[in-house]
């Protein structure tokens, strides 16, 4: 009897050390709000989501995704009813804003600890240099923040004995008007007539030119709104005068990115100014999908007119209300380009899903069929969209801000098409890199209402139903000038 005690109260024992062992090695939930700049559900976010927890083990990811037009709706809805994730992925004004909120929790420490910087492997100082705030860094970019050229349809030149692309812009709006004659339809369509966020003027940037309808720096340090320049008013009359004489897609006004696209895969337009790089293959491709001619010219930035826009890249942020951000930012920030498998998860996606190296025959029965050997290094047909490769997941391997590991195959060559690899190029040798404006008391309090005002003033001049004048005119009696003026003083009052 005294044995039979003795181990009945030795498997106790055992099981309750093995209740307490299971309790203690319960994974660390993180919590992730990300656009659909990661693969969403309908293209393998679930097996992307089994990847990564199986490269880290001892966490389990939530990702909470809104869809890409709704993200910053979404993300801040949560953030204003204080559920924060624990990472989130924010544009330049949103980073800018919530830092000075005190929503982001300073990584400055962590990231110059990181085996990231100090991998010898990454070569985005400057871009890292680029995202602090007085001097501390609050969010973390993989990659490069890329921007737009201008895609021109080949076909559609040809049609109009056009042999070379225009490289002023009277020359440019002579093409838009040949291809207007000719298809009987706008040349230029565009997801809104001007962007919410940085760099606002980057899918118009030949009407634009010069002017920029935010707050910029100038070159003796005083900060200035653009919006109030005389060349701002240029740009509106230029962009009123395309859209009254059927240039440019009236309803640009409520195009979303999806809408312009696809409007361009349907052969609705000719001129498409969008993502350099990767969306070089990813429109040519679409377009041969729809059975159009895909070949497109790539314009370098008409004589006299700036370069295009290098955007300030999403940045991978830290809320926080996260419980234990250093084991986030270990897990989570610092594998992201580690260099080997985890680095390859978020450039390529996930084996077997989004690539492969197995002997297979992709987009079978097609003019694109093409056949792998094993071992051979090739992208799956994208699960959306039928007869289309994938590119990337997200990080564009030409955007990337560090290398893989010495060793480690790096597919980059055999998955950058040569469209994709000429734009990116181009846009390296001809852009700028945008700037981050500081948040303020008075860019928090007034910023919003500010912004929607001038989007409001831009639709009405575009569409002709105001002046241009009478425009700055409304911004002047609806307070447009003073809330500028006084985000202005306090912007300049940070160089005091």
């Amino acid at each position: 009897m005294k044995k039979l005690v003795a181990l009945m109260l030795a498997l106790a024992l055992c099981m309750s050390m093995a209740v307490v062992s299971a309790s203690a090695e319960e994974p660390i939930k993180i919590v992730m709000m990300v656009d659909t700049t990661v693969v969403d559900q309908n293209n393998g976010r679930d097996a992307f989501e089994a990847r990564w927890e199986e490269l880290n083990p001892g966490f389990d990811l939530v990702i909470n995704q809104p869809d890409h037009s709704e993200y910053y709706n979404n993300m801040q809805k949560q953030i204003a009813s204080g559920e924060f994730p624990d990472v989130l992925i924010l544009s330049a004004t949103y980073y800018a804003e919530y830092a000075a909120a005190g929503f982001l929790w300073d990584m400055t420490e962590a990231w110059e600890n990181s085996q990231t910087k100090n991998s010898g492997r990454f070569y985005g100082d400057s871009v890292i240099d680029g995202l602090k705030i007085d001097g501390k860094l609050y969010g973390f970019a993989p990659y490069r923040g890329n921007g737009c050229v201008t895609y021109v349809k080949k076909a559609w030149m040809d049609a109009c004995g056009i042999t070379e692309a225009p490289t002023t812009y009277e020359a440019y709006i002579e093409m838009l008007k040949a291809f207007t004659e000719k298809y009987g339809t706008y040349a230029v369509a565009a997801a809104g007539f001007v962007g919410g966020e940085a760099p606002f003027v980057n899918y118009l940037p030949e009407f634009y030119q010069d002017a920029y309808p935010y707050f910029i720096q100038q070159e003796d340090g005083t900060w200035v709104d653009g919006f109030t320049q005389e060349n701002m008013k240029a740009a509106l009359q230029r962009i009123q005068d395309a859209v009254k004489d059927g240039l440019i897609d009236k309803e640009t006004l409520t195009n979303k990115t999806s809408d312009a696209r696809n409007k361009f895969y349907d052969d609705k337009f000719g001129v498409f100014t969008y993502w350099a790089g990767t969306w070089a293959t990813n429109l040519k491709t679409n377009l041969e999908a729809n059975g159009k001619d895909g070949e497109l010219v790539v314009l370098k930035p008409l004589e006299g007119l700036p370069q295009y826009y290098d955007r300030v890249p999403p940045v991978w942020a830290i809320t926080s209300k996260c419980k234990d951000p250093q084991k986030v930012f270990d897990a989570f920030i610092d594998t992201m380009l580690d260099g080997g498998d985890c680095q390859m998860l978020w450039t390529y996606g996930v084996e077997g899903v989004h690539w492969s190296k197995s002997a297979e025959t992709v987009l079978a029965g097609t003019d694109k069929e093409q056949t792998y050997e094993d071992g051979q290094f090739h992208m799956r047909e994208n699960l959306e969209k039928e007869g289309t490769l994938y590119t990337k997941n997200h990080i564009d391997p030409m955007l990337s801000l560090a290398s893989f590991a010495d060793g480690y195959y790096d597919p980059k060559e055999d998955s950058v098409k040569p469209e994709a690899k000429a734009a990116a190029e181009l846009f390296n040798e001809n852009s700028r890199l945008a700037a981050i404006v500081p948040s303020t008391d008075a860019m928090s309090e007034l910023g919003g209402d500010l912004t929607t005002l001038k989007g409001e003033i831009i639709a009405d001049i575009a569409l002709g139903n105001i002046s241009v004048e009478e425009g700055f005119a409304r911004f002047e009696n609806e307070g447009g000038l003073e809330w500028s003026n006084e985000i202005v003083e306090s912007l300049n009052a940070l160089n005091k």
